[in-house]
């Protein structure tokens, strides 16, 4: 699993993503680095497959299948090597991927960019490189190669949204039309003269809206619910997930938990997406019980795709007066076009999470509003191509 990114290296990885630049990421070991022989993981993989540049599935194990591709490594300067991807006799075959000088440019656990343009590829340390200054420095290989053809546009809808929008925040702030946790979304569809949407598609003419408090708020935001694949998994319903790691909390019997890939909860519970497997697995430190959930990888993805194809994050100001609550939008942040890579990626550094949120109901039933996967405010930019931020006042 690679080490949690750095807020400098996340920054750098958003410079790409703004560019709408395709990469893909490795971390060496010192012991890769000692002998410049790194894993070939399944996202490189992916990614050779898919720029038509290398495909292991086809390669033959052995010194004689290797394949060789010419590689530059990047910086205000540039140098030409060459990369070596093969399948050894031993361990299976496993995928491997050798840089030849891979040490005179990174240090162990560094994170190394790999893009790939017209069977070339190139390298950048994204942990060395200031790469914020020579992606504007107009005389760097950096610039000439990857950040030279750049440009953003709103679509028409997102236009007439962000009108509506601008309005609601000049004439606000505005009483909410409910006093729950969902008061600030529920008031500005009202606002906007939308229907309380319970379905799993977009809000606004296929823009989803995400609106959220500036005060009292978590520091993450909802990306989508989504219940494990009960046909796989060992418990079949969330109602044997509650009656095993559930309690009593306020006279309620529930389950209010968050799940990572980071650490165990209370609970001693765990995720784990491993590579090789298209599977994401929930997991209790309890020797009998291990792995008893779990949800396709590749469904996951889709329903981000169905989800948010285009979303409008909407920071509002909640005011109190007189014990009633206001909301004063004031900020949109505006995505589109979801990387699924990314998804994978910020789900293994613990930037997205799952909140388990089940409980009793008085007739004996069972009551799911998750399980909810989430992200990081300050994340958000890192998982879709287009990222814009407007101030409405």
């Amino acid at each position: 699993m690679m080490r949690q990114f750095t807020n400098v290296e996340k920054a750098r990885i958003r410079l790409l993503i703004d560019r709408e630049i395709d990469f893909t990421l490795i971390q060496p070991t010192a012991t890769g680095l000692k002998k410049s022989i790194l894993d070939a993981t399944h996202r490189v993989r992916q990614y050779l497959v898919k720029h038509e540049l290398h495909d292991y599935k086809n390669q033959k194990q052995g010194p004689y299948h290797k394949k060789y591709l010419p590689f530059y490594y990047l910086s205000k300067s540039m140098k030409k090597y060459k990369a070596s991807l093969y399948r050894p006799l031993t361990k299976k075959g496993d995928p491997r991927i050798w840089f030849e000088h891979f040490r005179e440019y990174s240090q162990p656990d560094d994170i190394i960019v790999i893009i790939g343009i017209k069977s070339v590829l190139y390298l950048i340390n994204l942990t060395q490189e200031r790469l914020e200054d020579l992606s504007k420095d107009k005389n760097s290989n950096v610039y000439k190669i990857v950040f030279k053809h750049f440009s953003k546009k709103e679509s028409p809808i997102a236009l007439e949204l962000l009108g509506k929008l601008k309005e609601i925040s000049v004439s606000g702030p505005h009483l909410t039309i409910n006093p729950s946790d969902t008061g600030v979304g529920a008031t500005l569809e009202k606002l906007l003269g939308l229907p309380i949407n319970s379905s799993k598609k977009p809000d606004y003419k296929g823009i989803e809206l995400k609106s959220y408090r500036e005060f009292g708020s978590s520091n993450r935001m909802n990306l989508f619910a989504q219940v494990a694949d009960w046909s796989i998994s060992k418990y079949k319903s969330s109602k044997e997930v509650l009656d095993e790691f559930g309690y009593n909390r306020d006279g309620n019997f529930k389950l209010n938990c968050t799940i990572s890939t980071i650490v165990r909860n209370s609970q001693g519970l765990k995720f784990f997406l491993k590579d090789n497997v298209n599977y994401l697995i929930e997991n209790s430190d309890k020797k009998d019980i291990g792995d008893f959930l779990k949800w396709d990888v590749s469904f996951l993805h889709q329903r981000l795709i169905e989800k948010h194809p285009e979303t409008f994050w909407i920071k509002a100001k909640n005011i109190k007066r007189k014990s009633r609550e206001y909301f004063h939008y004031t900020n949109i942040i505006h995505t589109s076009n979801p990387l699924i890579e990314q998804f994978d990626l910020l789900l293994s550094q613990g930037d997205i999470t799952m909140d388990h949120l089940i409980k009793s109901t008085k007739t004996g039933g069972t009551k799911e509003r998750g399980p909810l996967f989430k992200i990081n405010k300050n994340s958000v930019g890192l998982l879709f191509q287009s990222y814009l931020e407007h101030n409405l006042n």
